[in-house]
């Protein structure tokens, strides 16, 4: 059905109609004020990091503010998109070693020491690498902050339905900005959510004030994507439009959504439990209470060199684990060499 009209003749530069609008219908709503105005202008692109990057090359082109406060820490790839396009990093406070949470009024009071203007990427829920997100009344406050500094918001939207198994409700701190009418950029992929990774699947959406300019930033998104990739691939984006459009195909993706998330919150749980049983020094409560596919387990770079060297278990050394490479069987082994890691450093 998804391929037999499927044809190998190239996209637009912008990509597929269709596509572009069911991606910025999951995003902002398909009731989305901004959607039925035509503010949104969406471009599909290579997947969330060539997303992130036409967005970065169209704001160096054209967007007054050269600075980008990132999350201290953030995706390891995220400096570099920003960075490529001669765009200035700044940081802002997030992440909370010692509560292993997020240090809000430090986020709070260095996005509002920022230049008004300045840009501000946030990633719109299963904050990657930490797994820590703001509440809904937090992001009520971050959106007043935002606004009254005059700041751009460019979310990077990654995982979407992958912290509660709602694609609404996943969707509702970017969807706050969106209803105050104040303009934004969204990165959106389709590798996790859909496991499209090798297909590349994503779009670029940015919110404008008026119709008018939306059409204008559009056909400027055209001069940025022409000479870096000439226009997307075709096979992914027809996979996606075919599920997006297809009530019964749709269900059944949010089903399978929904049981994936349901897992990794029950792993989280085992792998807490685990730890509790052995007694492993600390406290562990921040494993259930981190959201999405990731936890940074306040492991430090000595202990994953020793888990690794001992146990063959491999993670990034800041202590980052992917809960979804996890299983019930697995958990017991992790949990032992937590423990072992732990201990031996005490």
């Amino acid at each position: 059905m998804i391929f037999r009209s499927a044809t190998k003749e190239y996209l637009p530069i912008t990509g597929m109609a269709e596509f572009n609008k069911l991606s910025a219908q999951l995003v902002f709503g398909a009731d989305s004020p901004a959607i039925k105005e035509n503010r949104v202008t969406t471009v599909q692109c290579l997947a969330g990091c060539g997303s992130l990057r036409t967005g970065a090359d169209f704001l160096a082109k054209h967007y007054h503010q050269h600075t980008v406060y990132l999350s201290q820490p953030t995706y390891g790839n995220h400096p570099n998109f920003f960075l490529a396009a001669g765009l200035t990093l700044k940081t802002y406070r997030y992440y909370d070693p010692i509560t292993r949470g997020l240090d809000f009024q430090g986020m709070l009071d260095d996005l509002g020491s920022a230049p008004s203007g300045a840009i501000v990427l946030f990633q719109v829920c299963s904050h990657n690498p930490t797994g820590v997100d703001p509440t809904l009344h937090q992001w009520e406050q971050i959106s007043q902050l935002v606004r009254s500094k005059g700041l751009l918001p460019f979310f990077d939207n990654a995982y979407q339905g992958i912290v509660s198994g709602s694609l609404d409700m996943d969707a509702q701190s970017v969807r706050m900005f969106v209803t105050d009418g104040g303009e934004c950029l969204v990165a959106h992929s389709y590798s996790k959510i859909m496991g499209l990774y090798g297909e590349r699947v994503g779009a670029l959406s940015i919110v404008c004030k008026t119709a008018d300019v939306a059409s204008r930033v559009e056909s400027q998104l055209k001069l940025v994507i022409r000479p870096m990739y000439s226009n997307p691939p075709i096979h992914g984006a027809a996979i996606v439009t075919a599920i997006l459009k297809d009530r019964e195909m749709f269900d059944e993706w949010t089903v399978e959504l929904k049981a994936m998330i349901n897992r990794i919150i029950h792993l989280r749980q085992q792998l807490l439990d685990a730890l509790r049983d052995r007694g492993t020094p600390g406290d562990w409560s921040h494993i259930t209470k981190q959201v999405g596919m990731y936890t940074f387990s306040g492991l430090n770079a000595e202990q994953v060199a020793f888990m690794a060297e001992e146990y063959h278990i491999y993670m990034s050394s800041d202590g980052r684990i992917n809960m979804a490479g996890l299983s019930a069987k697995t958990v017991p082994y992790l949990a032992d060499a937590i423990h072992s890691a732990v201990t031996r450093s005490v």
